[in-house]
């Protein structure tokens, strides 16, 4: 049986996890800070529970940098649970921004008391105000480069509608099928913004790095810049999955109305998704409308669940149900490890690395044209997912690259059950050493020296 020193995994998550956090992990499983109880006995509601998330919540601002506007929430659902979350609050943001404005007008049109007679006429005319606007103005934008956001514009339009999402961006368009580029930016098409002349979108959805076609953004896309606004309702709400490169290089966050991730990748176990939303949008500034307006307002999916409803989890403190306190704690110690190991740096230290290894990668891949082909455009290469082809796709000699590295303990490397192919994801756990020993194997393969 191998020893976990020698095998090197390269699964596309879950992922490796750093061995010293496994260590720990298994003590405190067992009996946490000799307490006599394991950390998934203990209640959600304890002073320790308590203490982990404060702990953890610390750590990730500092790490990133989070702004003091900006909420950290923990729940559960994955990335495919904050496809459906992204469209109830942010949908329920924009109905409630109009709702106030259309309120305050018709009140005073209207110049009518607060008795109960006046609040059921005044709600009367705003839903119909309401009703109009959803149908005409209602916009979902999302930004298609690969398998995920494809998921996530598809969950978009199972909830609201085709006619309120707006795919912006189909990559495959512009590459005979497939995904593997990014588009220009000037040929987007975004619902145009009200400085722009028109009435805006609810807000707009990228996937900042595709893990099954290897496609990553280079940076944070131009045409998503803020632009400068003096209402709430002229801004773009630019939306973030960063699931699989969460952590692994510096994040404006300062930029997003919301970035999620879950957390099987680069910072723990699956079970923890983390969502970091900036707080204008959660009560008291924006809440949602009340739930007889949306029900009155027949937009599919809302009000939906509220165990994905960001303001509730805020209010409760990421405790609103229980909580997986294990799962917590280990995505903290990864975090915490990286703001002792980087300090002043922080996470641009993790950047650097992740950086090194993905580039050890591509060139002993690009060394090889006839053997390797790389799957995206190289301007989009993921530091993350690299995906690429033996012989063009041959069946025959994908599986034998495959079992070739079985035998020197590279696993992980199958590509994703939709694509094929061979696929290496290069996350933070990931060591250096295992990196040089799969460019070691890629070399001998290429010269027939398996």
């Amino acid at each position: 049986m191998p020893t976990r020193q020698e095998v090197a995994y390269f699964g596309a998550g879950p992922a490796p996890l750093p061995t010293h956090v496994l260590e720990a992990g298994a003590k405190a499983f067992v009996n946490f800070n000799d307490t006599g109880l394991g950390l998934g006995e203990i209640s959600h509601r304890s002073s320790t529970a308590n203490e982990i998330l404060a702990q953890t919540k610390g750590d990730l601002s500092t790490l990133l940098d989070i702004p003091d506007n900006y909420e950290i929430l923990f729940l559960q659902g994955g990335g495919s649970g904050e496809f459906s979350a992204v469209v109830q609050n942010l949908v329920a943001v924009w109905v409630e921004r109009r709702r106030r404005k259309a309120e305050a007008e018709i009140r005073q049109t209207l110049s009518r008391g607060d008795g109960e007679e006046d609040k059921a006429r005044v709600e009367e005319v705003v839903v119909k105000r309401l009703q109009k606007e959803v149908e005409e103005e209602l916009k979902l934008d999302y930004v298609v480069t690969g398998s995920w956001s494809l998921k996530a514009a598809q969950e978009a339009t199972r909830l609201v509608g085709a006619k309120y999402v707006n795919i912006a961006v189909d990559a495959r368009t512009a590459n005979h099928g497939k995904f593997g580029i990014i588009p220009p930016e000037d040929t987007w098409s975004l619902t145009p913004t009200r400085k722009q002349g028109g009435k805006g979108s609810a807000f707009v959805y990228y996937c900042d790095n595709e893990t099954v076609d290897g496609v990553e953004f280079p940076a944070f896309p131009k045409s998503l810049e803020p632009q400068g606004h003096e209402n709430p309702e002229d801004e773009r709400l630019i939306v973030a999955d960063m699931s699989s490169n969460f952590l692994s290089r510096k994040v404006d966050v300062s930029k997003f109305a919301v970035i999620f991730g879950g957390a099987q990748k680069n910072i723990g176990i699956a079970g923890i998704t983390i969502v970091i939303v900036r707080k204008d949008l959660l009560p008291p500034q924006t809440a949602s409308p009340p739930p007889s307006v949306l029900q009155k307002l027949n937009i599919g999916g809302l009000p939906g669940p509220i165990i994905l409803d960001w303001a509730t989890t805020a209010k409760n403190n990421s405790l609103y149900n229980t909580l997986p306190i294990f799962n917590l704690w280990i995505a903290g110690q990864v975090v915490a490890h990286l703001v002792k190991t980087f300090g002043d740096a922080r996470i641009s230290g993790q950047e650097e690395i992740a950086n090194r290894k993905a580039a050890l990668l591509y060139e002993a891949l690009d060394k090889y044209p006839n053997v390797y082909q790389v799957v995206p455009h190289k301007s989009v290469r993921s530091r993350m997912n690299v995906c690429f082809r033996v012989y063009g796709g041959d069946a025959d000699k994908e599986k034998e690259f495959l079992a070739g590295a079985e035998k020197r303990l590279l696993q992980g490397l199958k590509g994703h059950r939709s694509v094929g192919g061979i696929r290496a994801s290069n996350y933070n756990a990931v060591p250096l050493e295992n990196v040089q020993r799969l460019v070691e194997y890629l070399e001998d393969y290429a010269k027939g020296q398996i």
